[in-house]
């Protein structure tokens, strides 16, 4: 049987401790008992606290562990649960858990973490030149944070090196399933996704995900051009003509909007009229051939791959999903 740790913190997403909880704790039991078998309990969690005594979740209900953080002796694999926009690198509780979340992973332990709980993985350094993920509305701070992580908000779950990584809230249940599937294989993954009613191979959250530019920068000559990109997406211009307009060698132009951004100049005009058709596939009943153009893009063909390569499904998926009924 694993041990499981669930390392809670004040202003945790409850759902980010109760739903990975629930579902490892159901793992080899809902299904054998539904099938008249035997429970045979995979699991072993407890909820632990830095000092053992209570958090308030975010939605101000309290939680109690099971101890505190140091009166572990022996565990398989920590999950450390998202503290939304709550999260604070300089506390000293946020010291104390990523030592304590080091010196485990030193022993053997497996980290995993959910949504903003990346925040605290990425703290201990582990995730240095490795592969990462949390929720896409908080790619820009993570970057900014941790700049050697390579991170992929395209991603719902990442593993490398015995890290585990889910995107946002609700992934912490595709997160689970994946474990499961990692110490105990497919089918008793699927065992919890058809008791849960949870889809077992959801893994990118592209499609959830909207396009945030990163504007916290001191280059007032790149601010300038992201903003004339935004204001005329729709017009048939090329980078030059833009280098141009802030009188900048387009050479240099690239490599400042790169370094500014964290986007060359052309994908950020993609991403702009990407999420420009996105909403008119929501809002409206025009055609994607009738869509393209709109957004200033006259090869329909090139625009669908485009779109595709951005938001990881077709524009038709894509309305059937978000668009109207």
């Amino acid at each position: 049987m694993k041990k499981v740790v669930i390392l809670a913190a004040e202003n945790c997403i409850l759902s980010t401790i109760a739903s990975p909880m629930d579902m490892l704790l159901q793992a080899g039991r809902l299904w054998n008992i539904a099938m008249g078998e035997k429970p045979n309990p995979l699991f072993e969690v407890k909820i632990v606290t830095t000092d053992g005594q209570p958090i308030t979740a975010l939605n101000n209900f309290p939680v109690i562990p099971a101890c505190g953080m140091r009166d572990i002796t022996d565990v398989d694999l920590i999950i450390v649960p998202s503290q939304g926009f709550f999260f604070d690198v300089e506390s000293n509780a946020h010291h104390q858990r990523v030592s304590w979340l080091t010196e485990w992973y030193e022993n053997g332990a497996d980290l995993a973490s959910i949504c903003a709980g990346a925040f605290t993985l990425a703290s201990t350094g582990l995730l240095d030149g490795r592969k990462a993920t949390t929720h896409w509305a908080l790619a820009n701070q993570f970057r900014k944070l941790f700049p050697a992580v390579d991170l992929r908000t395209d991603l719902m779950v990442t593993e490398e090196d015995r890290l585990y990584c889910g995107g946002g809230i609700t992934a912490d249940m595709d997160l689970s399933l994946f474990l499961i599937e990692k110490y105990y294989g497919r089918e008793r993954a699927l065992q919890g996704a058809k008791c849960m009613l949870v889809d077992l191979d959801r893994k990118s959250q592209a499609p959830f995900a909207t396009f945030i530019p990163n504007k916290e920068h001191n280059d007032e000559k790149i601010l300038y051009a992201q903003k004339w990109i935004e204001a005329n997406y729709k017009k048939n211009f090329t980078i030059e003509s833009l280098a141009a307009e802030v009188s900048i060698s387009q050479r240099q132009f690239n490599r400042r909007f790169k370094s500014a951004s964290g986007e060359t100049a052309l994908k950020y005009l993609q991403h702009v009229r990407v999420e420009a058709s996105k909403v008119l596939l929501v809002t409206t009943r025009e055609t994607f051939e009738e869509i393209a153009p709109i957004v200033g893009y006259e090869n329909i063909s090139f625009f669908r791959k485009i779109f595709r390569n951005n938001v990881g499904i077709t524009p038709l998926e894509f309305r059937r999903k978000f668009g109207p009924i």
